[in-house]
């Protein structure tokens, strides 16, 4: 089959000690996922076959040395490094943070030239990845550094999209980061991504409030009242449909998430603990904003079972279709406005 016809999805190994490398072939377990794509895992043939012996998986691949090679109907791996590269599941080590921070510059370089269409991340740890190539949060940061464009975290489902107006900083610095200009930035980011990736005509958004009941009028802060609120009517005044601040407990035991195509949460945690309360091992962690695509699962390393057969790919698949399902999207879009700036 020819490239014009299938999807090429580069595909980064994470952390070689956690469970993205076992997600990852439990997915293509199924042949008809090649139906969908072509795969591309940016690693070794080595380590691959060693997880495969170790976990019984008989996902054939076949490894390339050049995405020349790319075959469109295998699991294509491709030998960015040819040495022996020490395993120890289920820890944290350097030596693993290293060959998952080289798997992933290869990858977001092969997406650059247009070697890849999409990019797939297996779960890296934040901490053993750091070094002078690599000195980011996590994934969003150095993509967002390595792309063009401003990112937006969102965690999804078909019923629920996330945003983060705030990502991987400290709590104790949210408040003073939450500014007119950046809601605007973050409102028009989950804006122009639901209608552009997402095919949703005139979405409506939702925002949550930074403090309890949206600070009680002052009596609990005042942020919401003299920051977020005001932005919010401003918006709303473009002609977008932008609501809130809502109270996050509310919000989310009320069901109202159910009325919004997107909601953007004011920091971190309150936005992926309901996330993950509702929908943990089925969602999808999409990097919006960017000029290429990218998704991953919406679970991390999974040490504690990494090397048991236990991690289920639910995710790591939803994450697959997902990216296919955006670029096509996005595709369609670029084609019925004409816009050279957003194709890829």
């Amino acid at each position: 089959m020819d490239k014009i016809d299938k999807i090429i999805v580069g595909i980064s190994v994470g952390d070689l000690n956690g469970i993205g490398l076992e997600v990852v072939l439990k997915t293509f377990m199924d042949k008809r996922m090649l139906e969908f794509c072509t795969p591309v895992i940016f690693g070794s043939t080595k380590v691959v076959n060693a997880y495969k012996k170790l976990l019984k998986i008989d996902t054939q691949i076949l490894g390339i040395s050049s995405l020349n090679q790319v075959n469109h109907n295998r699991i294509n791996v491709l030998n960015i490094w040819k040495e022996d590269v020490f395993i120890e599941l289920g820890k944290a080590t350097r030596t693993s943070g290293e060959y998952s921070a080289k798997s992933l510059e290869a990858t977001v370089n092969s997406l650059k030239n247009n070697d890849i269409d999409v990019l797939l991340t297996a779960p890296i740890n934040k901490d053993t990845i750091q070094s002078e190539n690599f000195n980011f949060p996590g994934h969003t940061e150095y993509l967002e550094a390595n792309l063009s464009g401003k990112s937006l975290m969102i965690l999804m489902t078909d019923e629920l999209k996330i945003g983060l107006i705030t990502g991987h900083i400290p709590i104790s610095r949210v408040a003073e980061s939450i500014t007119p200009d950046l809601i605007k930035q973050k409102v028009e980011t989950m804006y122009n991504s639901l209608v552009c990736d997402f095919g949703i005509n005139k979405p409506k958004i939702a925002v949550l409030s930074l403090n309890p009941h949206c600070g009680d009028n002052g009596l609990i802060g005042k942020e919401d009242d003299e920051t977020i609120l005001p932005t919010i009517d401003g918006i709303r005044k473009t002609g977008k449909l932008v609501f809130g601040p809502y109270a996050a407990d509310g919000f989310f035991g009320s069901e109202t998430y159910k009325q919004f195509d997107g909601v953007l949460a004011t920091y971190h945690d309150q936005g992926l603990a309901p996330f993950k309360a509702l929908s943990f091992g089925n969602g999808v962690n999409y990097t919006a904003g960017l000029s290429e695509i990218r998704t991953s699962p919406d679970h991390g390393t999974g040490f504690d079972i990494a090397g048991k057969n236990l991690a289920n790919p639910s995710s790591f698949k939803e994450a697959l279709f997902t990216a296919i399902k955006i670029y096509k999207t996005r595709k369609e879009f670029n084609q019925l406005s004409k816009n050279p700036l957003l194709v890829k």
